[in-house]
């Protein structure tokens, strides 16, 4: 009888393959997807443009001013690296996505200063 495997050791195969992200950004956006899709009241699909911005809220509401800096600790430097970090979570079997699902989706989503700096400037 075949073991199945724990999100952990999921997310370690992940980095393995990829290694641009640290295991925590894919924990984030795992629990940012939860968080929005909570949000949302949607238990399906997310679009790419509204888990953007549920990911920005949702890391602004977990880390406030240290949102920009965790992520880029993590190899989040941009929004399209959000991209990246979906679709392997959508190869390894975690997240699904439709026909219409694209990771250009992802692209110029949000400039990192402007949606995690700047709420906390005066």
């Amino acid at each position: 009888m075949e073991q199945k495997k724990s999100l952990f050791e999921i997310l370690e195969e992940i980095v393995k393959r990829d290694s641009r992200y640290e295991i925590e950004g894919y924990n984030f956006v795992l629990l940012a997807f939860n968080y929005t899709s909570a949000k949302l009241k949607s238990p399906g699909h997310i679009s790419g443009k509204d888990l953007l911005e549920g990911i920005r809220e949702y890391a602004l509401q977990q880390y406030g001013p240290m949102a920009r800096i965790l992520l880029e600790h993590w190899g989040i430097k941009q929004s399209s690296d959000f991209g990246e970090i979906v679709f392997n979570l959508v190869d390894s079997g975690l997240l699904g996505k439709s026909e219409n699902d694209n990771i250009d989706d992802f692209k110029n989503g949000f400039d990192f200063v402007e949606a995690f700096d700047k709420p906390f400037k005066l």
